[in-house]
């Protein structure tokens, strides 16, 4: 069976991706025209490949085109570059909502409190095999690369980071010892962000990765891409964390 996965894949990496969907991935995700001709070969293969074994849905109402299933498979592979890859191996479906949506939602704060109810959200991931997206913010997060604010890049990387079996910031690294300093360095950062908000300090990391290492590494995992100068000039160590993580430098 892997055999034949591995040689399935191989023969989609393979292929010439259609002149058409080059396009839209060009118009939809500016992205991808920072990166150099080889890595734009690397990412065309695998979003034929993620095609092929990911189904989207559309929901309130959204019909899904090619236009949407290549515009969040770019941007879904683009933390895949130069890495071996199982293209989110937990992930089934993405379902696509035309705009921000409304999901129940609980909240656990310290002392033991929990609030529940409804949230207006642009996306969420599960661990139980689904994304969910707003298309609007989809294209939005796509459209200003430097703004540090990228749905797409947001809830895959919780993808990856629950490839570890949970998702609490700690993503499967390259090799175990990398565990250590990934560890230290990203628990110092993320006090960091929670000192920098209790004392309304403006930062490069969005406020929401305040609210645990999950989103943390979320978060952070935005502004790798879209605000790499800003990352590594004021978070040297978490930059470098990153860029061994994702094997690639902005």
């Amino acid at each position: 069976m892997f055999g034949i996965k591995r040689k399935r894949r191989e023969r989609l990496r393979a292929q010439q991706m259609p002149t058409a969907w080059v396009e839209i991935i060009e118009r939809n995700v500016p992205y991808y025209r920072r990166l150099s001709p080889e890595d734009r070969r690397e990412l065309q293969g695998h979003v034929q490949v993620f095609l092929a074994e990911k189904r989207f849905e559309g929901c309130g109402g959204l019909e899904i085109t090619d236009e949407i299933r290549l515009t969040i498979a770019a941007q879904a592979c683009v933390l895949l570059l130069h890495r071996a890859t199982d293209y989110y191996p937990q992930l089934r479906v993405i379902l696509v909502y035309p705009h921000m949506y409304i999901a129940e939602a609980t909240r656990r704060f310290p002392g033991g409190i929990v609030v529940e109810g409804r949230e207006i959200r642009l996306g969420e991931s599960w661990m139980a095999g689904a994304i969910v997206l707003s298309w609007d913010d989809v294209l939005r997060g796509a459209a200003d690369i430097h703004d540090g604010h990228n749905v797409v890049f947001h809830e895959f990387a919780h993808q990856l980071d629950a490839e570890s079996g949970k998702a609490e910031g700690a993503p499967v690294l390259p090799r175990r010892s990398m565990y250590i300093a990934w560890a230290r360095v990203l628990r110092a950062e993320y006090e960091h962000l929670l000192d920098d908000m209790a004392h309304q300090r403006r930062t490069v990391l969005d406020s929401y990765g305040a609210t645990d290492p999950a989103e943390f590494f979320a978060v952070a995992t935005e502004a790798f891409f879209e605000k790499p100068a800003e990352l590594k000039t004021r978070h040297p160590t978490l930059y470098e964390q990153l860029k061994l993580f994702y094997r690639q430098d902005p």
